[in-house]
């Protein structure tokens, strides 16, 4: 039996198991996104931005104000800090020790954000789909690379996809209903509810993205309908109280705070500098998108290729024209957009995921055309990632971790089983396939190789806080104040402290030699001007050990030295 056809039955007997699906997958994205989430080290940049910012929070009291350090972050609104700061509190009041510091506590409501992301994939698709295409279009979804790598970070765009599909998922019953009386009054306020409440969620999480894409859709589709009186069941009057209500109080505190800068921040040296050009070097030229998309969408980008010419085909069915409405327009924009990275489009996948289900359902894959050799692209990344795992212990001289080679043979396994479905045609295994096979892929790559020995090198901000551990524990310091010179990843601040310093060489040697239980982390380029600086102060000051490795960001090789300053001369 084919997936699509797994719920047949309950489409005909009216009696769809929905409990059990949602169970299930809940399941699969748990199964998907856990390899890695608690163990992976603070991924700079943007993930310890976010989680130091919230720890400042905790810290200082101040649930207003957004500061990395001592720098203002307007960049974002709120939401995200008090959903994770919410989740740190609560670790604290069950007495899990040192909660501000463990990583994966600030990265559960992306994880919920992402299980969301595909259970809201499903709803929506049920309004659009059969039964069984709203199964296959959530297992898509929930497999994705780029979810995948949301849910493990703590940051905001797996929360932000997950308000759109619930949006789109509202606006997708109305539109499929329009011309008639679908819902009584209640239904239609409880999904008016839903709808707002989304966007009153995503405006507190990343601002305009989340009513971005409704607005969007909801023009593209009165244009097409040649009419909008369908959008009154949204409740717009009423709809826009209520995202006040959710908006409005932090917005007026932060205006206060901030003196108006938040705004200015935010939409103008923020928003305004992405649309005007290449924001930190993420610059990139059109068409970008479409081209990392058979990457970040793996394993469905290869069955969303086949699906095409399906989807021109029936672009002017209702329910692809919805899709399309939804991922089209707010393509174009991410794509005319300069600034570029990977995440930006994720609330756009699903559309694609249920496009994709569509032709599966409908028999619709081009199977038997030259778009067939893309769906080899399946089994070769998966085998391309172990081959990576495999060369990069050899280049770096260490083993990766127990489950890499666990996961290997599954690995060859599932990707030998995907050729022969390719080969055979078989379509209805391509998509539980696909899943089966990511899978096998995470727990290798997240949990054998981006947490083995493997990687250490480049998890420069752990081993540097180990070290600062193991240098205060030859001390009778209670804490030790940390500077550092050329290495500056907001990570050695979230597992530092607030106040760590970023010096130069000199700078560095002068900070050592001002106090007792102090320690610096040096890099060889700046050892000769630290060590000129330090002066009188030199003989309380020890090299305790050096660390080499390579930086994540940008691939520079790195040789810290670590030194202590007691205070005692010891």
């Amino acid at each position: 039996m084919s997936l699509t056809d797994f719920l047949a039955p309950g489409r005909a007997t009216g009696q769809t198991p929905k409990r059990g699906v949602a169970l299930l997958l809940v399941l699969l994205s748990l199964a998907l996104f856990l390899p890695g989430f608690v163990s992976l080290q603070p991924m700079d940049r943007d993930e310890p931005r976010f989680a130091q910012a919230t720890k400042q929070m905790l810290e200082t009291g101040d649930f207003v104000a957004i500061r990395f350090q001592t720098e203002a972050r307007n960049k974002k609104p709120v939401g995200v800090y008090w959903l994770q700061a919410g989740f740190v509190v609560g670790a604290e009041a069950l007495g899990a020790p040192e909660a501000r510091a463990k990583i994966w506590l600030y990265r559960l409501p992306s994880l919920i954000g992402a299980v969301a992301t595909v259970l809201l994939t499903w709803w929506a698709a049920l309004a659009l789909v059969g039964e069984g295409a709203a199964l296959i279009a959530a297992m898509l979804m929930a497999s994705t690379i780029l979810l995948g790598v949301e849910a493990r970070l703590a940051k905001t765009d797996a929360i932000v996809a997950a308000t759109v599909a619930g949006a789109m998922g509202v606006l997708a019953r109305h539109w499929m209903a329009r011309g008639r009386e679908a819902f009584s009054n209640a239904e239609q306020w409880r999904l008016a509810t839903v709808f707002w409440a989304a966007l009153g969620l995503g405006l507190l999480v990343k601002g305009p993205i989340t009513p971005m894409v409704p607005a969007f859709a909801s023009v593209a589709l009165a244009i097409h309908a040649r009419a909008a009186g369908w959008l009154r069941g949204l409740k717009p009057l009423p709809g826009v109280i209520l995202c006040l209500l959710v908006v409005a109080p932090w917005f007026v505190l932060i205006m206060i705070a901030t003196k108006g800068a938040f705004l200015s921040d935010s939409l103008g040296a923020d928003m305004m500098s992405k649309v005007a050009g290449g924001q930190e070097a993420h610059g990139a030229p059109p068409g970008s998108y479409l081209a990392a998309f058979f990457l970040t969408a793996w394993p469905m980008a290869p069955l969303t290729l086949l699906a095409a010419p399906f989807i021109w085909r029936a672009r002017r069915e209702p329910a692809v024209a919805f899709l399309l409405a939804w991922l089209v327009p707010a393509w174009l924009l991410f794509e005319a957009v300069p600034t570029k990275l990977p995440h930006y489009v994720l609330p756009l996948f699903p559309a694609l995921a249920i496009l994709t289900a569509a032709a599966i359902e409908k028999h619709g894959l081009a199977l038997g055309s030259r778009l067939r050799g893309g769906l080899w692209l399946i089994p070769g990344v998966a085998v391309v990632l172990l081959l990576v795992g495999l060369i990069g212990s050899v280049v770096l001289g260490a083993r990766s971790g127990w489950m890499f080679y666990l996961a290997a043979p599954f690995v060859l396994w599932q990707a030998w089983r995907m050729a022969q479905a390719i080969r055979a045609r078989a379509a209805g295994s391509l998509v539980p396939g696909g899943a089966l096979l990511a899978l096998f892929c995470y727990v290798m790559v997240y949990g054998g190789v981006m947490t083995g020995p493997v990687f250490e090198p480049f998890a420069m901000s752990p081993r540097l806080a180990e070290a600062r551990a193991r240098a205060q524990a030859l001390t009778t310091c209670l804490d030790m104040a940390p500077a550092s010179t050329r290495y500056r990843e907001p990570s050695l601040v979230f597992l530092t402290r607030t106040d760590i310093l970023f010096e130069s060489g000199e700078g560095a040697g002068r900070f050592m030699g001002e106090g007792s239980c102090r320690i610096a982390f040096v890099s060889a380029q700046d050892e000769p001007a630290f060590l000129g600086a330090l002066g009188a102060g030199a003989e309380g000051v020890r090299l305790t050990e050096r660390l080499t490795g390579i930086n994540l960001n940008g691939g520079r090789k790195l040789d810290i030295g670590v030194y202590l300053r007691q205070g005692d001369g010891r």
